[in-house]
């Protein structure tokens, strides 16, 4: 996942509005909306692989059951956990029966730790590994409202049940912009393992946390769980337009979009002034992409005149490519002549541009997942300037600089002519 910079202005504003319409007659006036509970869906991988016995010298299944009676002991009150499992019931042969394998074993709701940690009791390793059905199953569990969603993943093995692709079911549900965050957990992982589990969280933003002790696996999904609770920011999903005209208009905070490969997206802020203007976007290769490519962030007017922009490459090395920019304002001289005494905003259009390419054979719906970043603070003074923007605004400073540079060269050699000069005297 791109943050640093989180923002939460626009999020918050968000959350008051969605309150205030789900809320309207049961809020007094004056008093804060109740706040919808947290959700998170552990999801359990009971296959037959989960019988090894190489975490701390007993099975997978064994350990988890332990981590998971430590992590519903510490579950905070205000969480809303469910659980589901995968492979746990068909021991057969039967691959499309085996790839249904999945079902919620705790529903998502006020947990009951003595129900929870019975229902978990009762699982043995079975059978299949159904990865890409399981999380459809999670993100139907979690569907509904607007509070934090979270789905916790611990598997020892990569899905069974091709041509699901579970990292493809991963970027179907970023694609929905529902802000249901994936985090995995490989136990004792091998490459193809690890590799599907990274795609998997890296295309919602999650984590990808490699396994190898009992004591790691509780400590880590209580880690999530507790993330749940308080999450830093809750992202706006947005979609940039065609062309500046028409864009959706931003203010302070984050924002998440798609965009196809080679795509240009518009978007506009309005900028007051005396503010500077700091926009950063990230965009994450979650798929395999060509070598050598590119991201670019530009400032424009609603003319079309460039104002900064911002740009970064990368060749293949790197799953995230980010770049940003600044852009300062001047003080208002005067009113906006509408009467009100407010200053006129400045409307910036932001243009988000990509170069990235993909094989024949790369799917490329949905597009790359976009992370935008919007801040409005006051601008610098001019002093400020030549550190912020680089002498490219501050030639007068390095002109003061030269001329200084030669008159104390001219003083020093006179001073020097003179003791030279009086040393002979004597």
């Amino acid at each position: 996942m791109i943050t640093r910079r989180w923002v939460t202005a626009g999020a918050g504003g968000l959350l008051a509005v969605l309150a205030v319409g789900l809320f309207p007659a049961h809020a007094a006036a004056g008093e804060p909306a109740a706040k919808e509970s947290p959700k998170v869906e552990l999801v359990l991988d009971v296959s037959g692989s989960m019988r090894a016995t190489d975490i701390d010298g007993k099975s997978r299944m064994a350990a988890a059951k332990q981590a998971f009676n430590e992590v519903l002991d510490a579950v905070p009150d205000e969480v809303r956990l469910g659980i589901r499992t995968l492979g746990a019931d068909y021991p057969g042969d039967d691959r499309q029966l085996g790839c249904k394998d999945t079902k919620q074993l705790y529903p998502v709701g006020r947990l009951d730790r003595t129900e929870a940690k019975t229902a978990v009791a009762t699982l043995a390793p079975t059978g299949w590994t159904p990865i890409g059905p399981a999380l459809l199953g999670a993100a139907e569990d979690l569907k509904g409202g607007d509070a934090t969603r979270r789905i916790v993943l611990i598997t020892d093995g990569e899905d069974t049940c091709a041509p699901l692709d579970p990292c493809e079911v991963a970027r179907d549900i970023a694609a929905q912009g529902i802000h249901l965050v994936i985090d995995t957990l490989g136990l004792v992982p091998d490459a193809k393992t690890r590799s599907q589990l990274l795609c998997i969280a890296e295309a919602t933003g999650g984590t990808y946390t490699s396994v190898q002790h009992t004591d790691e696996l509780s400590g880590r999904v209580k880690q999530l769980v507790d993330r749940a609770a308080t999450p830093v920011v809750k992202p706006v999903a947005t979609e940039g337009a065609k062309q500046c005209e028409g864009a959706p208009k931003l203010e302070a905070g984050l924002y998440t979009d798609r965009e196809a490969f080679g795509e240009h997206r518009w978007y506009r802020v309005d900028v007051l002034p005396g503010q500077e203007l700091r926009a950063s976007v990230s965009i994450a290769a979650d798929r395999a992409v060509n070598n050598d490519y590119g991201v670019m962030l530009r400032a424009t007017t609603g003319h079309g005149r460039e104002i900064v922009r911002g740009s970064e490459a990368g060749d293949g090395r790197t799953d995230l490519i980010s770049t940003g920019l600044r852009y300062p304002t001047a003080e208002a001289d005067d009113e906006d002549g509408d009467g009100d005494g407010k200053p006129a905003a400045e409307t910036v259009c932001l243009q988000v541009s990509n170069s990235f390419s993909a094989g024949a054979s790369v799917k490329t719906t949905p597009g790359l997942p976009v992370e935008l970043t919007i801040d409005l603070v006051d601008a610098p003074d001019e002093a400020s300037d030549v550190a912020a923007f680089g002498l490219g605004r501050g030639w007068w400073l390095l002109a003061v600089l030269v001329l200084t540079g030669f008159l104390a060269g001219l003083v020093w050699g006179w001073i020097s002519r003179w003791r030279i000069s009086v040393w002979r005297t004597n």
